[in-house]
C-alpha cells in the first residue's frame, strides 16, 4: 500500500494498525503488537464501563444545570464532525445553556465556516469566534513544524503543529470558562483520542498552573512572547479558586458510528469539506501537519487514536488502514506550505 511512508513496507500489527515505528511496539509470533496484548489482559466490560460513565454525567448535570450565571458549558467548537456532534448531544438530550467557542486558527476549511454556523443556528447556541493574527499563528506554524518544541511523549497522540494549536484552545477556553463562572468545559474528543478514565474530570487548580507554567515556558521562550496573554495569570488561580470547571468528552462513553453520525448532522445542514485530509473535517493544516510529523518521526499521528478505535470494535481494521496509510495528497500539504512561506527542499 502507497502510503505517507514514501512507499516503504512497514510491519504492521495483524490486529490494530501500529507500525513498526511506533515508540516502544513489539509483536508476538502471530504479528499481534503489545498494545493489542495488554488491551487484552486489562479489558473490563465495556458496555458497563460506559453506562457508568453516563450515570455519572447525568448526575453532574442535574448538580450544575441552571446554577452558573449565564452558561452551563463551553463547548471548544471546531466545526468538525466529532465537535459538532458533542454538542449536538449536549443541547439535545441535556437542554444545556451553551457557549461554542472557536479558535480560527487561519487554516479553517471554507465550509467549516458554513457548518460552524449552521449547526451553532439550529442548535440555538451562542458563538463565539476568536482569531488570532496571522503573523501570530502563522509563526506558531513554522516554528512548530521546524523545531522540537515539545516532549516526545506528547507527540505520540498529535503532531507538533497540531499539540501547539490545541494547547492555546485548551487555555483560552478555561480562561473564558473561569471568566464567565461556566462550570463544564466540553471538547469533541474521539473514543480514541482520549481514554474513558478521563472523560469526567474537575479541574485541579494545582495541577493546571504547573502544566501551565510548563507550556508557558515553551511558547514564550521557543515560539513567541505574545502568547503569554492565552494563558491563564497566576492572579486567576486565588480569585477563582472556586470556579474551577469539570472538563469532560462524552464522545468516549456514547456510543460512536461515524456514518450514523455524519448523517445525523447533515440532516442539520452540515456538510462534510472536500479540501481536508482524512483525519480532520475542517483543518486544511492538517495534512501538512502530519506529514511533517511523519517525516520527524516515521510515524502517523493519528495512528495511535485510529488503532485504539479499531480496537474497540468502533472502526474496521480496513477502515483505521484506509484512514492512516492512505497516500496524502500533496496539494493540501503544499497549500499550507505555501501559506506559510516555507520552502520545499524538493523544488
Amino acid at each position: 500500500m502507497v502510503s505517507q511512508y514514501s512507499g516503504n513496507r512497514l510491519k504492521i500489527c495483524t490486529k490494530c494498525i501500529l507500525p513498526e515505528t511506533f515508540p516502544g511496539i513489539k509483536f508476538n509470533d502471530d504479528g499481534i503488537c503489545n498494545h493489542c496484548e495488554r488491551e487484552k489482559t486489562l479489558k473490563v466490560n465495556a458496555i458497563e464501563k460506559k453506562s457508568e460513565y453516563r450515570r455519572r454525567l447525568d448526575d453532574l448535570l442535574k448538580d450544575i444545570k441552571d446554577q452558573a450565571p449565564a452558561y452551563d458549558a463551553i463547548m471548544a467548537y471546531s466545526g468538525g464532525k466529532d465537535s459538532s456532534y458533542t454538542m449536538k448531544l449536549l443541547k439535545e438530550r441535556y437542554d444545556l445553556r451553551i457557549l461554542a467557542f472557536t479558535f480560527d486558527n487561519h487554516f479553517l476549511s471554507p465550509l467549516a465556516h458554513e457548518n460552524i454556523s449552521k449547526i451553532a443556528n439550529t442548535l440555538q447556541v451562542d458563538h463565539v469566534n476568536f482569531r488570532p493574527s496571522w503573523l501570530l499563528m502563522s509563526s506558531i506554524f513554522k516554528t512548530a513544524a521546524e523545531n522540537e518544541i515539545f516532549p516526545k511523549a506528547a507527540l505520540l497522540r498529535a503532531s507538533s503543529v497540531c499539540t501547539a494549536c490545541i494547547t492555546l484552545v485548551k487555555s483560552l477556553v478555561l480562561k473564558t470558562a473561569l471568566e464567565m463562572r461556566i462550570p463544564l468545559v466540553a471538547f469533541g474528543w474521539s473514543p480514541g483520542q482520549a481514554p474513558i478514565q478521563s472523560s469526567i474530570m474537575k479541574t485541579n487548580p494545582g495541577l493546571i498552573r504547573q502544566n501551565q507554567k510548563l507550556l508557558k515556558d515553551t511558547f514564550i521562550e521557543k515560539i513567541d512572547p505574545l502568547t503569554q496573554s492565552y494563558f491563564i495569570p497566576d492572579s486567576y488561580y486565588k480569585i477563582y479558586q472556586d470556579s474551577f470547571p469539570y472538563n469532560i468528552h462524552p464522545l468516549a462513553f456514547f456510543d460512536y458510528n461515524e456514518e450514523k453520525i455524519s448523517q445525523e448532522l447533515r440532516d442539520m445542514g452540515w456538510q462534510h469539506p472536500t479540501d481536508t485530509d482524512t483525519n480532520s473535517t475542517n483543518c486544511l493544516i492538517n495534512a501538512f501537519a502530519n506529514q511533517c510529523h511523519v517525516d520527524k518521526y516515521g510515524f502517523h499521528p493519528y495512528v495511535l487514536e485510529i488503532a485504539n478505535m479499531v480496537r474497540q470494535g468502533i472502526m474496521t481494521r480496513d477502515e483505521g488502514l484506509k484512514k492512516i496509510y492512505t497516500e496524502q495528497n500533496n496539494e493540501m500539504v503544499m497549500y499550507a506550505r505555501n501559506r506559510l512561506g516555507l520552502v520545499d527542499d524538493a523544488t
